[in-house]
C-alpha cells in the first residue's frame, strides 16, 4: 500500500513534525497513532518517517531511511496574473505537473483590481502548491514568488527562455525546445487573458526572450499555461 505523503513544517536532525492544519488533520480525521509511517517530503529529500507523538496542534516523527525520488527539470513558469479562480487552478496544475518556480507578473491587460489585490493571495498560493505538492508526490513545492511587473520577469536567468504567443507565431514550441541544452534552466512565459501587447512582446524579445505557439486556436490563460507546461515537462524529461 502506497504511504501517504505530507510536506512537513519543521526538521531537525533525525526529528520532523507536522504543526497548524496539517497536524489537526492528521491527527483528528485520519487518527494518526504512534508507530504508524509516512512518507515526509522535506523539500529536498524524501524520508519514511514513523510517528512518535500525537496531539492536535503538533505530530511529530522519527526520520528513518530516504525514499528514491524522481528528478524534476528546471523549469520556471511567468505567468501574468488574471481571474483568481482560473489562476490558482492553474498553480495547483503547474505543480503537479513539477515546476520549480512560479512568477506572478503585473501585464498590461491585468485587470487593475486583481493587480491590486494579487499581493494578499500570495500565501493562499503557496498553500495550494504545499496540497499539489503531497497529491503529486514531490520532494518539495515550487518557489512561488511576489506578484512584480512584467520587466523584473524579463532577466530572469535561464538557459532558454520562451513566450507563449498568439497563432500567428510560426514556431512552435515543440520547435522551440530543440535547441534547449539538457540539464540547463528553462521559463516559459504566458500572458493574461487578451495576451500580452506589442509593446510587451518586444520588450521580450530585446530581453532574448524567442516566442513560440501551441497551434492556430485561441487559449484561455489557464489552458495556455498548462498545455504550455505539459509540452515542456514531456520534451525534458
Amino acid at each position: 500500500m502506497t504511504r501517504r505523503r505530507w510536506l512537513v513544517d519543521g526538521v531537525e536532525g533525525t526529528r520532523a513534525w507536522l504543526t497548524g492544519e496539517h497536524a489537526a488533520h492528521l491527527a483528528r480525521v485520519l487518527r494518526a497513532r504512534v508507530g504508524q509511517e509516512f512518507d515526509l517530503a522535506t523539500g529536498q529529500v524524501v524520508f519514511v518517517g514513523h510517528v512518535v507523538s500525537v496531539k492536535e496542534d503538533r505530530v511529530e516523527f522519527e526520520l528513518g531511511n530516504p525514499v528514491s525520488a524522481f528528478s524534476l527539470p528546471e523549469v520556471t513558469l511567468v505567468v501574468a496574473i488574471f481571474k483568481f479562480d482560473r489562476f490558482e487552478w492553474a498553480i495547483e496544475k503547474a505543480t503537479e505537473l513539477g515546476v520549480a518556480r512560479i512568477m506572478p507578473v503585473i501585464a498590461a491587460r491585468t485587470e487593475k483590481h486583481l493587480a491590486a489585490a494579487a499581493e494578499k493571495r500570495v500565501e493562499r498560493w503557496r498553500r495550494i502548491a504545499v496540497q499539489a505538492t503531497e497529491q503529486s508526490r514531490r520532494a518539495g513545492p515550487p518557489k512561488i514568488a511576489a506578484p512584480c511587473k512584467v520587466d523584473e520577469g524579463l532577466v530572469l536567468l535561464a538557459a532558454t527562455r520562451i513566450l507563449l504567443a498568439e497563432s500567428k507565431t510560426r514556431l512552435l514550441l515543440t520547435q522551440a525546445l530543440l535547441s534547449h541544452s539538457t540539464g540547463s534552466a528553462l521559463a516559459l512565459a504566458v500572458g493574461p487573458e487578451g495576451g500580452w501587447t506589442a509593446g510587451e512582446i518586444q520588450s521580450f524579445h530585446r530581453a532574448g526572450w524567442i516566442s513560440a505557439s501551441l497551434g492556430p486556436t485561441i487559449l484561455r490563460a489557464e489552458t495556455a499555461a498548462i498545455a504550455g507546461l505539459s509540452v515542456v515537462m514531456a520534451e525534458l524529461q
